[in-house]
């Protein structure tokens, strides 16, 4: 049976630090409780990563998915990668049809965007979108990205092929993790979330496994969080 978080915190809560003097009592029981939860809470994260990474190999990857950056110059999902055995994709809703590419697409985005120089030096980041990539970095440059490189879907397959693409014409994004090996490029891991797992009161166009960078950096078979860190280049 698991502990409660207070058992499982109890160490920890003796070293907790106060940033202030002059708490009462109310006050210090509550946000022992909540430190508590706050630290079962990492723990969960870091099981969930740990579980993450241990995924068997996922299914090649058949289909000759085409892609076209804004050079104009044609890629396969392949070359995507680069020098790296591991690609972090983002499909976001900004399809030729919207004037206006996903506001909570935008949002992420603008987060993913500060830390992309980080991410590429261990991983491919790439954006996918089915309007063209020109379109999409003049949007880019709107918000001021400049770490991020934006490729247009060739065709509807890939948006299909992954449920992205709905009858009606609306999108959904995702983030799709890949690994390249001698046997070509097999799926690693994506979010599988959909509007009908959201909570009450949660947001269902939302996706609510679609996290910060060190969530992208455990999603990666070599992330293991905070091995990162040394591994960087400031």
């Amino acid at each position: 049976m698991a502990l409660r978080p207070s058992l499982l915190a109890a160490p920890a809560l003796a070293s907790r630090r106060r940033a202030f003097h002059g708490e009462d009592e109310s006050y210090t029981k509550a946000r022992k409780s909540l430190l508590a939860e706050e630290i079962d809470l990492r723990r969960k994260i870091a099981r969930v990563a740990e579980q993450r990474r241990a995924l068997p190999p996922g299914p090649l990857i058949a289909r000759d998915y085409r892609f076209q950056d804004a050079d104009g110059a044609e890629l396969s999902l392949d070359e995507l990668f680069g020098p790296h055995d591991t690609l972090v994709s983002y499909f976001w809703m900004y399809g030729p049809e919207r004037e206006r590419p996903c506001p909570m697409c935008t949002n992420w985005l603008g987060a993913v965007n500060g830390n992309a120089a980080d991410i590429k030096q261990r991983v491919a980041l790439k954006i996918f979108g089915r309007s063209p990539a020109e379109r999409q970095q003049a949007f880019a440059q709107e918000r001021g990205w400049r770490a991020l490189d934006f490729v247009q879907t060739v065709g509807d397959d890939y948006a299909r092929d992954l449920g992205l693409l709905r009858a009606d014409g609306s999108e959904d994004p995702a983030l799709v993790v890949y690994k390249r090996g001698r046997d070509g490029v097999r799926l690693f891991w994506k979010s599988e979330m959909t509007a009908a797992m959201a909570d009450p009161g949660q947001d269902p166009r939302g996706a609510p496994d679609i996290a910060s960078l060190w969530n992208i950096l455990d999603l990666t078979p070599g992330g293991r969080g905070t091995d990162w860190y040394p591994a960087l280049e400031y």
